[in-house]
Formats: structure tokens, C-alpha cells, sequence
């Protein structure tokens, strides 16, 4: 799936339609959380059907696309199904941490973190294969449904003439500080071939350096938040002078929106660039498997972790790992700082000892240490990849493939 995104123009009224939407949308997913609430045995297919009671005794319901109210229904149902996942799963934070079950029985108790809650500032609607029509040239877009949204105009980068309609599976209008967007879901795979580097990369991620690779190089962290705190503090008190409910409250909050979006698309297009030169550049990648959610308890470095954004460049390299046909291994990260990568012995030091010494005359710097010992972790794990190259087929075929990877091994033990 490619999803397209293209800001839109309209008038005033327009996008008030828009708003409508979203608020209808809001109101379908949460009566349909308040149906399952109500009765505990309601599945994915009595809340499709519940879509249609509301349309029948609320008017403005009955504006909105029936596969719009649909999608704000599967939008209800993802939040409970992820539910049940997490406490069969028990996963601690996002379920109710191993009480879910007892004596055989699914205990729902109200109000623990992960269990659905009603919406309460929805930003987006989304349509499926009807309730909108693309024009000829691509450049404008008419939503049909009799909540008035109409004819909007279409800008951005991308290029829909290379996609049929039929390939559109869903359009969505999402509502930003600076403006509505209309993003398109294309049903296509992407995939490119390139030739095989033979390199391989270990990444240690820090907040001094945004990483250090396994050569040795480094890549400085931006610090989008930190260069642009200044601004922010200064929006943020110019919101809280303004009186509570009155329209330059509004504008004041547009603003520090604005000025929030921003940084957080420096730090999209900062990770996209960066893993896309990373994957490119090698034919295995090993990083740290970081759970940045326990990390972030730490208050004292809650915003600098935040800032770096470590879990988004995670998730675009993998995302390339797949469309370039690259190997992408997530890593322990235990003890990669402590454990020399010269002879294996662990070398304690605190986070203030930026260099590593060991005995056997190993001296470097700690990061590329760590990042030496990542590399040759995910040698061992190589086999048992399943979500990158080695899942989605050998681009160069089995023999070629057979004689990259004995070239990895060879690189990495010389």
C-alpha cells in the first residue's frame, strides 16, 4: 500500500462541511464503543449494522457515506480488537498487565490503560471506493455525500496518473494546523531492485550523536525540539494570555499547532532521508531493539529521547529494508556498551565514560564499540529473519543470494 497525501483548497464553507464529518465520524465510533460496552458479545459485524440504526434515528449521521460510517466503524473495532490481543498477550502498560484472564474468563475492567476509550478530538474521516469522485486531470477531487463538502482542489508532488481509480481503496480528509489534506491509499506493492553492496552496518542510536555506525562514522543529531523551543515557548505564552473561548485564543493555539507540525515534519523527513541512504548503502542492517516507552520514564531525558525520534527511524528502515530487499535485524542491546568487541570481556563504565579501554588494547569510542557488538549479534539471527529480504524473496536469486550473505560473514570476521 502507497498512501499519497495533497493539501486541499476550498472555501470556507467547504471546509466546515469537512469539519462535520469528522464530528460525524467521531460520533459513530464512540457509539459504537458505547454498544460494545453495553453488550460484551457485540462482534465486527453487529456494529456494520449498527451504523445503519444510527443513520436511521439521527439526520446529520444519515448525511455522511455509508462506507464512511462503515470505516469509523472498523476504526471502533481495531481499538477492541487490539484490546483483546493485548490482554491474551498480557502485554504490561498497554492491557491490564496479566489480569485479563481469570479462572478461564475475560475480566474488561473500566478505565485500565489500552481498554477503548470514547474519542474525543477526531482529526480525520475516511471514505472507502465511493462517496467521492476523482476528476480527469487528477487535480481536483468531489466528495458526493450530502454533508456539502464538493469539489476541492488538489496539490502536492505526487502524480495519481500512474494509478488507476480501482486502485484507490480508501481516501481520507485529514484536518492539520495548516489546513485540510486529502490522502489517497493505493492498493500497489512496492518494490525496487538494486545491486548487492556486500557492506554491512551495525547502528548504535545515542542523543549526542543521532547514531554511530559499526565503521566508526557519525551522524550529528538535529535536535529539531531543542532548536525550536524558543519559538514554541514564546507561542505558548502568548496562548495562555488570551482569554479561554475567545477567537484570538484560537488563533494563538493555530499558530503554536503550526509551529509544533513543523518540527514534527523535520523529523519525518530527517528518519525517511536517513534510512533510505542507510538501506541503500548496505546489505544488513542491525540496530537496537529499544523499548523507547520504558526509556521515556526517565523525566530527565524524556525530551531529548523524544526529540530524536529513535522509533521512527526504526520503522523506516524497515519499510525500506522490505521495498530495497535488505536485511534488517533488530538487536538485544544489553551489554553492547560494556562488552568489548575485540575479545569479549565486559568492561563496566558509566554513562559519563565516552570512550572504551580494555585490556587487551582495545580503544575506541563506546558508541562504535556498541555498534560492533550489534553487528555481530544479528549474525546469529540472520536465519530466522522474517519481516525484511529474506521474507519477501531473494531479488538476486538463491545462488547470488547464497554468495552474499558467505561475503557478509567474511567481511565482518576480517
Amino acid at each position: 500500500m502507497l498512501v499519497f497525501e495533497f493539501k486541499a483548497y476550498g472555501k470556507a464553507a467547504q471546509f466546515a462541511a469537512v469539519d462535520d464529518a469528522i464530528r460525524t465520524a467521531k460520533f459513530i465510533r464512540n457509539s459504537c464503543i458505547r454498544l460494545w460496552m453495553d453488550v460484551k458479545s457485540t462482534g465486527k459485524n453487529d456494529l456494520q449494522k449498527y451504523c445503519a440504526v444510527l443513520a436511521a434515528n439521527f439526520p446529520f449521521a444519515s448525511e455522511l457515506n455509508s462506507m464512511a460510517r462503515q470505516a469509523s466503524a472498523e476504526r471502533a473495532w481495531s481499538s477492541i480488537s487490539r484490546f483483546y490481543d493485548n490482554c491474551k498477550k498480557g502485554i504490561s502498560g498497554e492491557s491490564v498487565a496479566g489480569d485479563g484472564f481469570r479462572s478461564g474468563k475475560l475480566i474488561l475492567p473500566l478505565g485500565k490503560k489500552g481498554y477503548p476509550q470514547f474519542q474525543k478530538d477526531c482529526r480525520s474521516v475516511e471514505y472507502k471506493t465511493s462517496g467521492w469522485k476523482l476528476a480527469d486531470d487528477r487535480k481536483n477531487i468531489t466528495f458526493s455525500d450530502r454533508k456539502g463538502i464538493g469539489r476541492l482542489k488538489l496539490k502536492g508532488t505526487r502524480d495519481l496518473h500512474f494509478y488507476q481509480i480501482n486502485q484507490i481503496k480508501r481516501v481520507r480528509l485529514v484536518k492539520r494546523a495548516d489546513g485540510v489534506y486529502v490522502q489517497f491509499c493505493i492498493d500497489v506493492d512496492r518494490s525496487e531492485n538494486i545491486e548487492p553492496t556486500g557492506s554491512t552496518v551495525g547502528l548504535d542510536v545515542g542523543l549526542k550523536e543521532y547514531y554511530t555506525d559499526s565503521d566508526g562514522t557519525m551522524v550529528e543529531n538535529p535536535k529539531f525540539l531543542r532548536q525550536g523551543e524558543k519559538v514554541l515557548k514564546r507561542s505558548q505564552r502568548r496562548v495562555s494570555k488570551k482569554v479561554k473561548g475567545s477567537k484570538n485564543r484560537g488563533k494563538a493555539r493555530q499558530i503554536l499547532g503550526k509551529r509544533h507540525l513543523k518540527i514534527s515534519r523535520q523529523r519525518k523527513d530527517h528518519a525517511v532521508k536517513l534510512a533510505r541512504c542507510v538501506v541503500q548503502s548496505n546489505d544488513l542492517i542491525a540496530y537496537e531493539d529499544l523499548r523507547i516507552k520504558n526509556m521515556v520514564k526517565n523525566h530527565c531525558l524524556a525530551k531529548s529521547i523524544n526529540d530524536a525520534s529513535w522509533y521512527q527511524f526504526r520503522v523506516w528502515l524497515e519499510y525500506f529494508g522490505k521495498v530495497f530487499k535488505r536485511v534488517t535485524v533488530a538487536v538485544n542491546p544489553q551489554y553492547t556498551s560494556q562488552e568489548c568487541s575485540s575479545c569479549g570481556v565486559i568492561v563496566k563504565k558509566t554513562l559519563s565514560t565516552r570512550t572504551h579501554v580494555c585490556k587487551c588494547g582495545c580503544v575506541m569510542d563506546r558508541d562504535e564499540n556498541a555498534a560492533r557488538n550489534i553487528l555481530f549479534r544479528s549474525l546469529g539471527t540472520v536465519g530466522h529473519i522474517g519481516t525484511s529480504a529474506l521474507d519477501a524473496g531473494n531479488a538476486w536469486g538463491d545462488e547470488t543470494s547464497t554468495l552474499v550473505g558467505e561475503n557478509l560473514l567474511e567481511q565482518v570476521i576480517s
